[in-house]
Parts: C-alpha cells; structure tokens; sequence
C-alpha cells in the first residue's frame, strides 16, 4: 500500500505475488496479482502486509522472491506479516514494524525506521491506524452532529447548554469538551455564526424590518445584530442587504467568523 501525492488517489494498493496471475486465498476466493518486480521493490510504500497461507512455506524457499523482499524491506516504512507470512520474514532473518513512522515536514513519512519489537496489532487495525495517522483522528460523532443540526433548527429560541447536552445525551461537562474537539469550536460560537448565516439570508431574501430579523434568529434585537455585522463582517445590515451582493463575492466567509460575542444561555 503505496502512499499518493499531487492530485492523486492518497492510497495505491497492489496484490503481489512471486509469479503474478490468480491466486486462492484461503476462502477460495480467486485474486489477480501482479508480478513483484525489482523495479517496483525501488517505490516508497507506507506499508508492506506479507500474507500467509498454504504457499507461504514454499515462498520461503523461493530465492527471488525473498530477494524481493529484503528489497522491499529496505524502503517500507512498515512491515506486516500475516499469520504464515512470519515465516517469509525468518528465512531472510528480518523482523516486522508494527509502529506509526514519524513524519517529515511535509506531511509525508520517512523511509527508513528502526526496528520496533513491540507485539503487533492485527493487519487491519495497522492500516486504519496509518489512515489515522494521516487524515487526523477528529471525526464529528453522531451524537455531536445531532446537536449541531439542533442549534441550527432552533437558533430563532433561547437555547441553554443543558438542552443542547441532553439532545447529544451527554452530561453538560462531557459535552462541551466533546462539541469544541470535533466541531472546532464551542457551542456558543457555533450558536452564533448560525444565527449570523440566518440573518444574512433573511436580509437578502426577504423584506423583514431588521429588528424584527434580528429577534427571528434569536439574537434580541436590530442593535445587537448591528453589533455582531460590525464585528464579524464590517459592514451595517443595512447596508449589506442593500448590497444585494452573495456574501462569497463580498469575501465573508461563515466558516471563518470569528468566535465569541454572543453567549448561549445558561
């Protein structure tokens, strides 16, 4: 498994074998391999799964291919054997790397890395790992997405963190901590680049005084939406519904409002 750049898919997988054409494997299921080729042996994979088998025995004694494999070896950053794939390892008198490489500067990983002796984790636990590694652990959970879509349903109501918690089915504590990892930010900021977004639209789209737009997306009044306008978006409501402008083309970008201003009560 091959790590991609530049536009390209960010992972390649190729099936290898000794000769290349069908393989079974163990459930009977037909495969289509590729020949391991020592030209291929010169590219940098993020990770090297030497599989087991009824054939593994025999592949041990094969020369070329062992050759192959010390090749190979040489520039995987990591090396998994599966099940009988130990013995293809012994018979070339090297051992697997079951920890995460370091990255560089760019984001990529290293080559090279000493040997680590711990007890691996299974193949498949190994590969996400290394998706973890290079896309970030943070993923918005159910529960966590819930909550949000609530905020966004009922930024016209006075919203406490308690209610916003119960919907998440956390306790108060948990669910800040929890909401602010995986969104980014907190509830309350949250709360208030929706109820900004809402009243953009509204500005635009309808013909609604902007004190009465203002208490419809739960922000109090015309005053304190001036205020939030000013603050986040340099510019009056007023002014911007006369704009008439999508608020992209004027550079405003919601995802990059700045936090902070206004509170979610408690």
């Amino acid at each position: 498994m091959q790590a991609q750049g530049n536009g390209q898919p960010r992972y390649a997988v190729s099936l290898l074998s000794s000769s290349g054409g069908r393989v079974a494997s163990s459930s009977a299921v037909q495969v289509w391999t590729e020949k391991a080729s020592f030209e291929r042996a010169t590219n940098s994979p993020v990770l090297l799964f030497i599989a087991g088998g009824a054939g593994a025995i025999r592949a041990a004694r094969d020369d070329r291919l062992c050759g192959w494999v010390r090749r190979r070896y040489a520039v995987s950053a990591m090396v998994c054997p599966i099940s009988e794939g130990k013995l293809i390892l012994d018979a070339v008198g090297l051992t697997g790397r079951y920890d995460l490489p370091p990255h560089d500067a760019c984001g990529g990983h290293h080559a090279h890395k000493q040997d680590q002796p711990k007890t691996p984790s299974s193949p498949i636990q190994t590969a996400l790992q290394v998706i973890k590694e290079d896309f970030g652990t943070q993923r918005v959970s159910d529960k966590v997405m819930a909550s949000a879509r609530w905020l966004d349903a009922n930024v016209d109501r006075p919203i406490s963190i308690g209610l916003a918690a119960d919907v998440a089915a956390m306790s108060e504590r948990n669910f800040l901590r929890r909401f602010r990892a995986e969104m980014g930010m907190t509830p309350s900021d949250y709360l208030q680049n929706a109820r900004l977004k809402l009243s953009c639209r509204m500005l635009l789209e309808s013909q609604l005084p902007v004190d009465k737009i203002a208490r419809r997306c739960g922000i109090g009044s015309g005053g304190q939406l001036a205020k939030l306008f000013k603050k986040h978006l340099s510019i009056t409501p007023t002014d911007y519904r006369l704009s008439n402008i999508n608020p992209e083309k004027m550079g405003i970008s919601y995802s990059s409002l700045e936090p902070g201003g206004l509170a979610v009560s408690r």
